[in-house]
């Protein structure tokens, strides 16, 4: 069985929100778009290529979905360690909206319930699926029960509101502790388990 393995770049207050550039996602006000890239250094880069190598598949939310897909389908020649695997293996979309075909190769709009389609996907023979951003995308699986791992960089900022895949839902999700590092600029890069024992 497959996991599924949200990443994500985080302040050190849990916002996920317009990490890449400032214009990225300006929704409710939200104004330190492009947070995230002053953080990185050799140590991030290699963890950002090493879990694309690694993945099976990418599950995407419609918002993330049309940024990379606007983006990597063209990248320069030394963007092509992270380009190939975004470009070659599937993706599978969470949209009410799009239909299909989708115009970036390998990419499937996941048909009916959510949840369950995404719980057919972890059946599959395969190597594991990561959620790259998709907030909201992110926060329907983790009520539904379905991440299995935390895959975080968090920098040592706080932008003191935005989006988070954490929600005020009051309940209690034990996790532990896989790996960690920190990177040269202060952030910390860790992969958490979800603890269901």
């Amino acid at each position: 069985m497959r996991k599924v393995v949200a990443v994500e770049w985080m302040t050190l207050d849990g916002v996920v929100q317009a990490p890449g550039h400032p214009d990225e996602d300006r929704s409710g006000g939200f104004e330190h778009g492009g947070w995230h890239l002053g953080y990185f250094d050799d140590l991030s880069r290699g963890w950002v290529v090493q879990g694309y190598a690694e993945a099976g598949g990418f599950l995407l939310g419609h918002r993330t979905y049309e940024n990379l897909a606007a983006y990597w389908p063209n990248a320069s020649e030394e963007e092509q360690v992270i380009a190939e695997p975004l470009n070659t293996k599937p993706k599978y979309v969470a949209s009410r909206t799009l239909t299909e075909p989708l115009a970036w190769e390998n990419s499937t709009v996941l048909k009916g319930d959510l949840a369950q389609a995404v719980a057919a996907l972890k059946q599959q023979d395969g190597e594991d699926l990561h959620v790259i951003g998709s907030s909201q995308l992110v926060q329907t699986l983790i009520a539904h029960d379905l991440v299995d791992q935390f895959r975080v960089m968090i920098d040592p900022l706080v932008v003191g509101g935005g989006k988070r895949i954490f929600g005020d839902d009051g309940a209690r999700r034990p996790l532990r502790l896989l790996e960690h590092k920190v990177t040269t600029t202060g952030a910390i890069l860790a992969t958490y388990a979800m603890d269901r024992d």
